[in-house]
């Protein structure tokens, strides 16, 4: 790494630093206070800023009942969707424990699930429908993974179970990430893990416009089942990255 990305990478990290210094007494007073805290939002808001992202929202996210199915590229995606939303992620029950990152996660709410066994799988759609059904806005990344890169996968229509039988007023709101040319740079891939990711991002020149865009609500009772879900909100997000260059191989 040269002197220029050490610098880049030190100034980032003092950044998230600060970030949360400011964030985590005022997201405590909400709470002492009894209200919901915006806090950890503005915090993930914050994150993707200080790592470079420049988020350029379109259309209107859903503030409640609403599962957001979005793209998967990097860890930085979270940071994207729930900073510009303020919805909880549904994420891997051994995050819970991980230092620092589990006390986070579960700052903004989070849905832990297990996800290694098969008979997890009814564990994880109840875990989501409850908090669905509480008014809660959720999001998941419905490739289960980030091994595409830049290309969007099918999406995994077991990770919808919760939404069958339809849960009255809950709509799914497919969320398109663009990265644009960047991408390349960005997508998490192979054998990399999170921090390697993390520190090749936080290190990298430049700042990134990213597109996060709220695509048209569905109701799953008109969707039909869970596999016409999952192929129609994949096709939505695939159809809206198109235009943008980086595109060309998603399909």
């Amino acid at each position: 790494m040269t002197v220029a990305a050490r610098l880049r990478l030190a100034r980032r990290i003092a950044g998230i630093a600060g970030a949360l210094i400011l964030c985590l007494p005022l997201h405590y007073a909400w709470k002492l206070a009894g209200r919901r805290s915006p806090w950890p939002r503005r915090f993930l808001f914050m994150v993707a800023f200080a790592a470079g992202m420049r988020p350029r929202v379109t259309g209107s996210p859903l503030k409640r009942q609403v599962l957001f199915l979005a793209n998967h590229v990097s860890w930085l995606d979270i940071m994207l969707v729930a900073g510009t939303s303020g919805a909880a992620f549904v994420s891997k029950a051994e995050v819970a424990d991980w230092p620092l990152f589990g006390w986070l996660a579960s700052l903004n709410d989070s849905v832990f699930v297990a996800r290694e066994q098969k008979r997890a799988v009814q564990g994880q759609a109840d875990a989501l429908r409850t908090a669905l059904a509480g008014g809660r806005a959720v999001a998941l990344f419905p490739e289960g993974t980030t091994e595409g890169g830049h290309r969007v996968l099918p999406f995994r229509a077991s990770l919808l179970a919760a939404l069958f039988p339809p849960l009255p007023g809950i709509r799914v709101q497919p969320v398109a990430i663009d990265y644009g040319p960047a991408v390349e740079d960005i997508a998490w891939v192979g054998d990399e893990g999170a921090a390697a990711n993390a520190l090749r991002i936080l290190s990298r020149k430049g700042i990134v416009p990213v597109g996060v865009h709220y695509l048209q609500p569905v109701d799953p009772q008109v969707a039909g089942d869970r596999k016409s879900l999952a192929r129609r909100s994949r096709d939505e997000i695939v159809e809206r990255l198109r235009p943008s260059g980086a595109m060309a191989d998603r399909l």
